[in-house]
């Protein structure tokens, strides 16, 4: 087992053979011998054993509903945690001098990191460390921002990039998607600021051209389809918010010409982007079948859906009665839900699959 998700995902397979095996026996499908069944239940004990020492696994339904517990606890106790901190020195930062400010915003990201690799240490499941590891990237955020006042230095997009790479490591460091969803918009966040003052723009204002989002979201994407044995959580995780951080600006900017960079006509603009968002959505879809990414085709399928009803927004309510409008909604959802029932019985995803070998044959 390569990772925790490995290994949780044959601990799933292990209750569910035992539970279809139970339900064959009671149909009288299979009668498994006394010896044969001793032998699978010491096997299947011993396995979990060994996945249990191994990783923090659960190994039953009601482990599972405990952890998504832990996991809501844990993301509550960490913002809690973290707002805890900012309030804490902005309602005594006045009081101390230059020294003890300066002191203190070193020392706090010093101390959440130690912190971290003690529970890390010191704790198997690793709740506790990623509420550290987020305590952590909160104070060195504070950190950059306020000695930058203190100090009176100029801010700087490069605060994001700097950001980015302290929160991705802790995310690797606790196995924490939420810390890697930080990185992933501070990165964003630079990489547009940058763009934007290649372009002649204050970098601050980076968010009014969302065409500044296409290069980072693209860099993010390709990361999803590079294999990480030990953190295959995180594969989807750069695919989603790669998808979102393209898909998103396309359907602003077909429905807001002014942000584009493009001195074109503002309808053409609009119009070009839409059809890139139908495009690129419905890549996403074809991709997703593809390769079994579950999170890709129902990315797709939201904004393929969203650029469709827009669109039929823009077409038809100005001159079509309400009730007519509406009734072609339903009817466009129906016929969506025919397309979606044929890609879950799998007839068109048989056929890309045939393609696919094609291709290869």
């Amino acid at each position: 087992m390569h990772s925790k998700q490995n290994a949780q995902h044959r601990v799933d397979q292990i209750n569910a053979f035992n539970s279809e095996l139970n339900q064959l026996e009671q149909d009288g499908v299979l009668q498994l011998s006394t010896t044969d069944k001793s032998n699978l239940h010491n096997y299947h004990q011993q396995l979990l054993k060994s996945l249990s020492q191994s990783f923090d696994i659960d190994a039953s339904t009601s482990q599972k509903q405990f952890s998504l517990a832990m996991k809501i606890a844990s993301f509550i106790g960490a913002l809690a945690f973290s707002a805890s901190l900012f309030m804490l020195f902005y309602q005594y930062w006045g009081n101390l001098t230059t020294l003890v400010q300066t002191s203190v915003l070193i020392s706090s990201p010093l101390i959440a990191l130690a912190l971290t690799q003690l529970c890390l240490v010191k704790e198997q499941s690793g709740y506790f460390a990623k509420i550290a590891g987020l305590v952590c990237i909160a104070a060195f955020v504070l950190n950059l921002s306020m000695l930058g006042q203190i100090y009176n230095v100029a801010p700087s997009p490069n605060a994001f990039i700097v950001w980015s790479v302290v929160s991705l490591a802790l995310a690797y460091m606790t196995h924490s998607r939420l810390l890697q969803t930080f990185a992933i918009l501070f990165f964003a966040c630079f990489l547009s600021a940058k763009m934007g003052t290649w372009s002649g723009f204050y970098w601050l204002s980076f968010g009014e051209r969302p065409e500044n989002f296409f290069l980072p979201a693209l860099i993010i994407f390709a990361f999803g389809h590079k294999q990480q044995k030990s953190f295959e959580e995180f594969t989807a995780i750069y695919r989603i918010f790669g998808g979102l951080l393209f898909l998103l600006p396309v359907l602003v900017l077909a429905n807001w010409a002014r942000g584009s960079y493009l001195t074109i006509d503002p309808e053409i603009i609009e119009g070009g982007y839409q059809i890139v968002g139908f495009v690129i959505s419905a890549a996403l879809i074809y991709h997703g079948i593809r390769q079994n990414w579950r999170d890709l085709v129902n990315l797709g399928s939201t904004f393929f859906t969203l650029f469709l009803y827009t669109k039929m927004f823009d077409w038809w309510w100005d001159w079509m009665p309400k009730y007519l409008f509406f009734l072609v909604i339903a009817l466009t959802a129906l016929l969506i839900l025919m397309v979606f029932k044929r890609l879950r019985t799998g007839e068109i995803g048989l056929w890309i699959n045939a393609t696919k070998g094609a291709e290869h044959a």
